[in-house]
């Protein structure tokens, strides 16, 4: 599994990683309790953006495990991968860096248009680019794994 520092990222890998469309994100509390949760994401080549957005949730957004995570511990990992029934076809990355939490401002704004631009639903849910949540993760290492016969 080819590891490399995030500003050296293949263009096939970083292809990848723009193209799909769910990944999951592990944060861990400041006891390194460990929490993994599916994410909507952008890639815009050197960031990743994650809004917590309006779908409904059983806590409000400030509450959520994940973001009370970030709080204490703002280093991740997020992981994209692909499956097939046809093995020969499986891939993965793994994504380890350091997250932060937006607000409102430019990297806000930036982030709800590359999000908006690549899921119709967040159209349809009319994501302010004002003010909201977004998790913004900058990554430190990557790592790459296809399989290959």
């Amino acid at each position: 599994m080819p590891s490399t520092p995030a500003a050296s990222i293949p263009g096939p890998v970083a292809g990848f990683i723009t193209a799909a469309r769910v990944g999951r994100l592990a944060t861990a509390d400041g006891s390194g309790q460990p929490t993994v949760v599916p994410i909507c994401y952008a890639f815009d080549g050197a960031m990743l953006y994650s809004a917590v957005d309006a779908k409904p949730k059983q806590t409000p957004p400030e509450g959520l495990k994940r973001i009370r995570n970030l709080r204490e511990n703002p280093r991740v990992s997020i992981v994209i991968d692909e499956y097939q029934e046809d093995w020969t076809r499986l891939r993965y990355v793994i994504i380890q860096g350091e997250a932060d939490l937006l607000t409102d401002g430019p990297q806000f704004a930036h982030g709800i248009d590359l999000l908006v631009a690549k899921y119709s639903q967040y159209r349809a849910l009319g994501l302010p680019r004002e003010r909201g949540l977004m998790i913004r993760v900058t990554p430190s290492r990557v790592s790459s794994w296809q399989y290959s016969s």
